[in-house]
């Protein structure tokens, strides 16, 4: 903790806190000190219990993600107060883990908009890796009905679904580049050039281009 409250920066916390996230550590050190520590699973628990959010960030890079229990990880998910570390848990972690689609399929109907983006954006994982199974038409109809109106990180992950779906499924691509369209969700988002807009139209076509030229 003494250390990673040394490469507290000011600048770096600036930068964060614009995005929700309340620490100063810059990533680059973060991952070389996580690096040098190599895995520790005992560690890992000790900085999650924190609550500190580098702290935690940390804890994720140096797990072991296969062994943590189902019920263990629900609640660190529910325990992630900040994006970053929602984010890195289910990418870095839950994904990785046995129970991962039981937990799909269980936070996809939580009430709890942050933990229920969990869920679709393990959902988009199995649309890209694994679709067998997955009522695919079934996924469009709830979008179609509850993006629009969705909270932000919840429609941020059901509109990365939308574009996973139609870049992945060409079956599927002419009716999700139609409720892309008349949803309009992200049209106007600000993207940096030389980026592929998250409005799923735009995101669809470029992906699909890309596939094509290979």
């Amino acid at each position: 903790m003494a250390e990673l409250a040394a490469l507290e920066d000011p600048k770096a916390r600036q930068v964060n806190e614009r995005h929700g996230d309340d620490h100063g550590v810059n990533l680059g050190r973060l991952r070389a000190l996580a690096k040098r520590l190599k895995t520790q699973q005992d560690l890992a628990c000790q900085l999650w219990q924190t609550g500190d959010t580098a702290a935690r960030l940390l804890a994720i890079l140096v797990c072991r993600p296969k062994e943590f229990e189902r019920d263990e990880l629900d609640v660190m998910l529910r325990e992630a107060r900040t994006p970053k570390v929602h984010d890195w848990l289910v990418n870095n972690v839950v994904k990785k883990n046995p129970h991962a689609e039981e937990l799909r399929v269980a936070w996809s109907a939580d009430p709890d908009p942050a933990v229920a983006s969990a869920g679709w954006a393990l959902t988009t994982e199995r649309v890209a890796r694994k679709p067998e199974g997955l009522d695919l038409a079934g996924l469009l109809d709830v979008i179609e009905a509850e993006m629009k109106d969705a909270p932000d990180r919840l429609q941020w992950a059901m509109n990365n679904c939308l574009a996973q779906i139609g870049i992945d499924h060409a079956e599927h691509r002419t009716r999700a580049i139609d409720i892309g369209e008349r949803l309009a969700v992200l049209k106007d988002y600000p993207t940096s050039p030389g980026c592929t807009s998250p409005y799923a139209p735009t995101w669809i076509a470029e992906m699909v281009r890309r596939q094509q030229d290979r």
